[in-house]
């Protein structure tokens, strides 16, 4: 089966030219879905990345623009009430027909993150708990029964929570996790696994233990993810230079640092797609892409070029 390909749009990047509007984002999505792309994607943050809100944005992708998926990648579940964000979700789930996935994680512990739950009056600490209980109440609610629930929230009456979900039990949730454990995680508890990288090696060890996780686990079907960042330049120097000042200007953090624990890859089409087709051959089967340069013109090669995909 052919791998899916979608693609991030740059929220955080037109903020950070102080481009705060949305035409450039939805003229973006539409060239994207246009070209053949399976699927429109959303980052996430409050005041670590500042960029737009994800759920807002993608309820307008999915009235805009049909027949392709959309998500978040990834969504910080624990800013939010779980019982606000199970409505807000399945009302996007509704509005888009079935078509929503939402990617989720726990957070960097750094001080962006910590300032993050604070300014949304969240604990940081046990946040992986909050996580899990989270989305066991918010899949309690897509049910479209009453439900009663003493935890970390306290839900007591007897009305069920409206809409229910297009999708049967609710949106897929895929878990982004690089260590054993969440990969474990993701297994047991969410519908998918999406990391960030680094490597196609390493990525193809950690789906063998995802997959051999998930046979023991979860009856539930399951999609292996991958989050790539690249840039196209028949200027292999060039390409990779421009990657190097992304991710610095993106994460104040060393280049180096960030490329040791995600996928980052420039160079040319032919290059680029051969190093998409090393996480295929690894097991992804849905690659969401982040791009470095001139978007237009890098999803249309990618687009003229997507025979030579796995």
């Amino acid at each position: 089966m052919t791998a899916k390909i979608g693609y991030l749009l740059p929220t955080r990047e037109n903020v950070m030219r102080d481009d705060h509007g949305t035409d450039s984002l939805f003229a973006l999505a539409h060239h994207a879905a246009d070209l053949g792309f399976d699927s429109l994607w959303v980052g996430d943050s409050l005041f670590g990345r500042p960029r737009h809100d994800p759920l807002t944005l993608l309820a307008g992708v999915a009235v805009a623009i049909p027949n392709v998926e959309i998500g978040t990648a990834v969504l910080v579940p624990m800013l939010r009430n779980p019982v606000v964000l199970a409505q807000q979700l399945a009302t996007i789930d509704q509005m888009s027909g079935g078509r929503l996935i939402v990617g989720v994680g726990i957070g960097a512990d750094t001080p962006s993150f910590h300032a993050e739950f604070q300014a949304a009056g969240v604990p940081f600490d046990k946040r992986v708990g909050r996580m899990l209980e989270g989305l066991q109440l918010m899949r309690a609610l897509w049910r479209g029964e009453p439900v009663k629930w003493d935890g970390r929230w306290t839900v007591n009456t007897q009305a069920a929570l409206a809409p229910k979900p297009t999708q049967q039990g609710g949106p897929p949730v895929w878990l982004a996790a690089g260590v054993d454990p969440g990969i474990a995680r993701a297994a047991k508890h969410f519908d998918g696994w999406f990391p960030i990288g680094p490597d196609a090696e390493t990525f193809g060890t950690r789906n063998d233990y995802y997959r051999q996780c998930v046979r023991a686990e979860s009856p539930r079907q399951s999609t292996t993810a991958m989050y790539l960042t690249i840039c196209l330049d028949d200027d292999v120097d060039a390409a990779d230079a421009a990657i190097d000042a992304y991710l610095a200007d993106y994460y104040g953090a060393p280049p180096k640092v960030m490329r040791s624990i995600m996928a980052c890859f420039g160079g040319s089409t032919e290059a680029v797609i051969a190093f998409m087709n090393g996480d295929i051959d690894a097991g992804a089967e849905h690659l969401i892409l982040r791009l470095v340069g001139d978007h237009d013109a890098t999803l249309e090669a990618l687009a003229r070029n997507r025979h030579i995909l796995r």
